[in-house]
């Protein structure tokens, strides 16, 4: 596919053999301004359009026949182990444990040795510098087919990071924004080693508590020391046995063991789909529980603010409203938009312009645009102090770091303005703009990207499994940090890229990476997109759905 007009614009502005450190600042948050002003957030609120373009047919057949191939070589690849003629590198079962129980699954492990293993390079690398808009990644290499690696003593420098969730700019290492983190250190220690109940509830955990609900809009707040058992282990203490959860297909992996282990019943929704959603919600009023067809004790909608895979915002002004006609309740992960979406980042409520109150439990995280770690359940004050005494994560875990707690503290404060500075707002400003340049030039390009125009998680669509694992590997080469996905982690015919936008990335970087994204994209024949970019948001039909059983 010939490249556009405007992605010969874009190499104009570009240095080929890579940025200088003029550039940036690896070491701290890039305060150069762009050229062009930030955009509005009323023209934010305007446009929400959502693209799901499906790639031609012989790009999933093409996709099949490729890990059909690879699945096959893996079954002769056993076979050589069996009879002895390849050495196999995976743990086994002992001899005298035959007639045990298998403590490993055969497929999980044949997926594991055969094709996992060959493409595991593009995982775990080892960073060794602030993880930044740039960082410096530890070369590795291995000689036996990535059963093992070596480090070879050499370091990449300068990586640009599209990978990292540090969407504000907030994880810098700049010594006059963390002179506040440094001073709480110094008075409060870097660990409580006790939980709240106990002997570690310190003055700035109430504080963040309070600022948290200030920040949201809402009447309490409670923070716990890690984001995956914020969901997790407070789920079972909302609902159990005789309740209901109604989950969007594609909610994370938190939310769905949260649900599975409050012992509720569990239907899962067509992704973003409010035809499917009402349908369930009438069922279960009518029918009620399974045999018994007693009155469901409660109903609860679980969804996310922004889809981590998908990029993808949640129809909140709609669900809120199927909520309220057939009185169920509504829990909000906004792990991915706090912060990161709506005209002052206070996340989807204000991005679309609703009550929160509206929404009965909003949960979050600290370790995307915070910079920190954690996260945070807010509501009204009754449904905080009920999770104070009945949440496992309340009782048992330990408490908040005060050195993360206080990084918290001052990058909201930053945020709201609180610090008598307008850096917080530049930054969210600056987020939406790189966000919105960035999809509409993969557009322009005939990539297929999914997502809302608002989500500053890019997801490119690679589809086969040989690319996905050659553009991981082409773009290193090119010093971009990239992430990419496969099967089981999405469908086996929707592997892709995941770029994550940063306020801290410059105009340049972007136009680095998106150099050579075309390049790239040219040589390994992923622009697959049939449409022409245009800013009219195409009409879809909803109504084309299946329901889960």
């Amino acid at each position: 596919m010939a490249r556009t007009a405007a992605n010969g614009n874009i190499k104009s502005h570009l240095n080929h053999n890579g940025l200088t450190g003029e550039d940036f600042k690896k070491n701290g948050y890039h305060n150069k301004k762009e050229k062009n002003g930030p955009r509005s957030g009323a023209a934010s609120r305007q446009t929400r359009h959502e693209s799901f373009e499906q790639a031609p047919m012989y790009v999933a057949v093409m996709t099949y026949l490729g890990f059909g191939i690879v699945t096959l070589f893996g079954y002769l690849r056993d076979f050589l182990r069996a009879v002895g003629l390849e050495k196999c590198h995976v743990a086994q079962e002992r001899v005298e444990q035959k007639d045990f129980i298998p403590l490993y699954q055969d497929f999980e492990n044949f997926y594991t040795r055969n094709l996992y293993m060959r493409v595991r390079d593009n995982w775990n690398r080892p960073v060794c510098s602030l993880p930044g808009p740039v960082f410096d990644l530890m070369e590795r290499v291995s000689d036996d087919y990535n059963w093992t690696f070596r480090l070879t003593g050499r370091t990449i420098h300068n990586v640009i990071n599209m990978g990292s969730y540090n969407y504000l700019g907030f994880a810098e290492n700049n010594a006059d924004f963390l002179k506040t983190v440094a001073e709480k250190t110094q008075h409060y220690g870097v660990g409580v080693c006790s939980t709240r109940k106990e002997i570690g509830n310190l003055s700035i955990h109430e504080e963040l508590e309070q600022l948290v609900a200030n920040f949201i809009g809402v009447e309490s707040s409670m923070i716990f020391g890690m984001g995956f058992a914020t969901n997790s282990m407070n789920i079972p203490a909302l609902v159990g046995k005789g309740c209901l959860i109604l989950s969007d297909e594609l909610n994370h992996t938190s939310l769905i063991l949260g649900a599975r282990l409050s012992g509720a019943t569990i239907r899962v929704f067509k992704h973003n789909n409010m035809h499917s959603l009402e349908k369930m919600l009438r069922e279960a009023i009518c029918s009620g529980q399974p045999r018994t067809h007693r009155p469901w004790r409660k109903i609860l909608i679980m969804v996310e603010g922004v889809y981590s895979m998908e990029g993808s915002v949640v129809r909140l002004p709609e669900i809120i409203a199927l909520k309220k006609k057939y009185k169920a309740y509504l829990y909000l992960d906004e792990a991915h938009s706090i912060g990161a979406v709506g005209p002052t980042g206070r996340g989807v409520t204000e991005l679309f312009d609703v009550d929160p109150a509206d929404v009965d439990v909003m949960m979050g995280t600290f370790t995307k645009s915070f910079g920190a770690a954690g996260g945070y359940i807010a509501g009204k004050k009754e449904l905080v102090e009920y999770l104070r005494s009945h949440s496992h994560s309340a009782v048992y875990a330990s408490a908040m770091s005060p050195p993360v707690t206080e990084q918290i503290i001052r990058a909201m404060k930053c945020i709201m303005g609180k610090d008598g500075s307008t850096e917080g707002i530049r930054r969210i400003r600056q987020l939406a703009e790189n966000t919105r340049y960035f999809r509409a030039r993969l557009k322009e390009m005939g990539f297929i990207i999914y997502g809302n125009n608002d989500s500053p998680v890019v997801p490119i669509l690679l589809y086969m499994p040989g690319k996905v694992v050659a553009f991981a590997r082409e773009m290193l080469t090119r010093k971009i940090g990239v992430v990419v996905v496969g099967f089981p982690a999405t469908a086996i015919t929707e592997a892709r890229a995941r770029f994550c936008l940063s306020a801290a990335h410059t105009r340049d970087m972007l136009n680095q990476v998106l150099h050579h994204l075309d390049e790239v994209g040219d040589a390994l024949c992923l622009k697959f997109s049939r449409q022409k970019y245009s800013l009219r948001p195409d009409l879809y039909d909803e109504t084309d759905f299946e329901l889960d059983g």
